[in-house]
């Protein structure tokens, strides 16, 4: 698990590397989050993920694809579930609302991981540690996951900076200078 501490040294634009423990939620586990207590989610890191995976011979689960899913869906459940849970982290893609940023100021961060690159994800997967709620479906179903090397950036701080913010300003003045 993160520690507040260490989710309040990076910063917007930073590049991050998790290894160790982070669960999957897609609609139905947001929706069951809200209504329920998952005590495994305190403290811990959200990855919006539904992914591939082949169960084995053993019973247990390989992970061939992990790529993120689109964030802004969720941003409706995300302050009230930081609150809840202590999330220290969201990973996930496309970004999040000002709801979300201000919510994760003083405790957490989201990240944006690559769209297009799952099975590059699926390989930072180094085992399966549990999979919750599987009548949600597989891919909506809770993943309790370990990863070891998982690469992502920081959209927005615990500060309350946000990359996406910083370069619509950016953007916003280049397209001045050239019209």
């Amino acid at each position: 698990m993160l520690t507040v501490k260490e989710i309040l040294r990076v910063r917007a634009g930073d590049e991050v590397n998790f290894s160790g423990r982070i669960f999957t939620a897609r609609d139905r586990a947001h929706r069951w989050l809200m209504k329920h207590d998952f005590k495994p989610l305190h403290g811990a890191v959200l990855y919006h993920c539904g992914p591939m995976y082949r169960k084995n011979a053993d019973g247990t689960y390989e992970v061939l694809a992990a790529g993120p899913t689109t964030s802004a869906r969720f941003n409706h459940y995300t302050p009230e579930l930081i609150k809840k849970y202590d999330i220290r982290a969201i990973i996930g893609k496309g970004g999040m609302d000002a709801g979300v940023r201000q919510a994760l100021k003083g405790v957490g961060i989201y990240c944006a991981a690559i769209g297009g690159a799952a099975v590059y994800y699926a390989h930072c997967v180094t085992k399966v540690i549990n999979v919750y709620h599987t009548e949600f479906g597989m891919t909506d179903a809770i993943w309790e996951l370990e990863v070891k090397d998982f690469p992502v950036i920081c959209m927005m701080d615990s500060k309350g900076k946000s990359l996406f913010s910083q370069v619509e300003r950016q953007s916003r003045r280049n397209r001045k200078k050239i019209v």
